[in-house]
C-alpha cells in the first residue's frame, strides 16, 4: 500500500458488521464537519457500507468545502455534500433534517492565541447543532485530552475517571462535552461521546511522526514516553457504529487501540524495517496521556488493523516518500498549548 489511492480504498473497506449496523438503522447520516482529517474517509466509508447493505439512506457531508477537489472526490464516492458554515446560524438551520448526526466539527491546532475561535467552534457551536438536531442521534467527536495523565503501567484511564483537562483546547473539548449533555438531558436527545486518541493513517499521526524524524535523522523526544493509536479506518467504523449506543445521559466511549505503546520501542521497529537508527532526547515520563478503551473493545470488538502492521504500513509508506498532511499531532505536549 504505498499509493493514496490504495489508501483511501482501504480506509473505505466496510466490515460485515458495519453493514449490518447501518442497515439497521433509519434515515440518512448528516455529517457535520466532513471536510477534517477523518471525515472523508469516513464519510466513504458509511456510503459503501449502505451500498453494500442495499440501503436507500443517504450519507450527508456537510462543510465549508474550501477545498472543492476534496468535495468532488466525495461526489464521485456516492456521498452528498452541502457547504455550510456551522458558526453561521441561519446556514445551519437551513441543514436538512435527519435522525443521524457525526458530529466532527472542532478546532484545535493554532488555539494559542486564537483561543477566542476554539471555544466558540468547541463549545459555542454544540448548542446550537444540539437545538437544530434535538430530534436526532448524535455521535459526538471529543478527545482524550480532556483525562488527566496517568501512570504508564496503568492501563490507561477509562469511562468511570472524571475529566481533568490541561489547557484550554482540552478545556473547551470538555465544554463541547457539557454542552451536549445539557442538551440531552434538556431535549432528550440520545447521543455518544467519542473521546479518541490518536488515529493514524500513512500520512499523518503518531508513527507517521516518528518514521518522519528517522527518515530525516532527527532525534525524537521522549519526555511524553506512551501513547494509544489506532488505526483511521477502525476509528471511523466504530464512530458510525456508535449510533448505535447512543443513550440519554450521554454514552461516554473511549476509542483507541489496545496497546499502551512505547514511544521508544515503536521508533526503533520503525528504524528497523528502515534500514536507519532513531535518535532520542530525554527521558520517559513516569505519566502520559492514556485512554483505556476496554469498553469500545466489547462492543466492537478489537480493531482490525494491528499494532505491528501499522509499523509496516508507515515505515514503507515514508520510506517511499510517500504524502504527508504536515500536521503534527502535538501528541509530545504536557502542557496543554496546541
Amino acid at each position: 500500500m504505498l499509493t493514496v489511492a490504495e489508501l483511501e480504498r482501504k480506509l473505505a473497506e466496510p466490515s460485515e458488521q458495519l453493514v449490518a449496523d447501518l442497515a439497521s438503522l433509519d434515515g440518512d447520516i448528516v455529517v457535520l464537519g466532513v471536510g477534517g482529517k477523518m471525515g472523508p474517509s469516513l464519510a466513504r466509508l458509511a456510503a459503501n457500507a449502505v451500498r453494500e447493505g442495499g440501503g436507500g439512506k443517504r450519507i450527508i457531508g456537510v462543510s465549508r468545502f474550501s477545498n472543492q477537489e476534496a468535495r468532488r472526490e466525495l461526489e464521485e464516492a456516492g456521498v452528498h455534500t452541502i457547504s455550510c458554515d456551522l458558526l453561521n446560524d441561519q446556514e445551519l438551520q437551513m441543514l436538512p433534517e435527519s435522525p443521524n448526526v457525526i458530529y466532527m466539527a472542532g478546532n484545535k491546532f493554532g488555539t494559542a492565541g486564537r483561543e477566542y475561535f476554539t471555544w466558540a467552534m468547541n463549545s459555542y457551536l454544540p448548542g446550537r447543532v444540539s437545538e437544530k438536531f434535538k430530534q436526532s442521534k448524535i455521535v459526538v467527536f471529543s478527545s482524550g485530552n480532556v483525562y488527566p495523565f496517568s501512570p504508564v503501567g496503568s492501563g490507561g484511564v477509562n469511562e468511570s475517571v472524571a475529566p481533568e483537562p490541561i489547557g484550554e483546547y482540552a478545556q473547551s473539548c470538555l465544554g463541547r462535552e457539557r454542552i451536549f449533555e445539557y442538551f440531552s438531558h434538556q431535549n432528550g436527545t440520545p447521543m455518544a461521546i467519542y473521546r479518541l486518541n490518536y488515529a493514524i493513517d500513512m500520512r499523518y499521526g503518531v508513527l507517521h511522526e516518528l518514521a518522519k524524524s528517522i527518515h530525516e535523522d532527527r532525534p525524537i523526544d521522549l519526555t511524553m514516553g506512551h501513547a494509544n493509536i489506532i488505526w483511521q479506518g477502525d476509528a471511523n467504523e466504530m464512530a458510525l457504529r456508535s449510533l448505535l449506543h447512543c443513550n440519554t445521559p450521554p454514552e461516554i466511549i473511549n476509542i483507541t487501540g489496545p496497546e499502551t505503546m512505547s514511544i521508544r520501542w515503536a521508533a526503533q521497529e520503525l528504524a528497523k524495517r528502515m534500514g536507519k537508527e532513531a535518535q532520542f532526547n530525554g527521558t520517559e515520563s513516569e505519566t502520559a496521556l492514556l485512554n483505556n478503551a476496554s469498553k469500545s473493545h466489547q462492543l466492537f470488538g478489537y480493531p482490525k488493523v494491528s499494532l505491528l502492521q501499522m509499523i509496516d504500513w508507515t515505515a514503507a509508506w515514508v520510506q517511499a516518500g510517500g504524502e504527508s498532511w504536515n500536521k503534527p499531532t502535538h501528541f509530545q505536549e504536557r502542557k496543554g498549548k496546541f
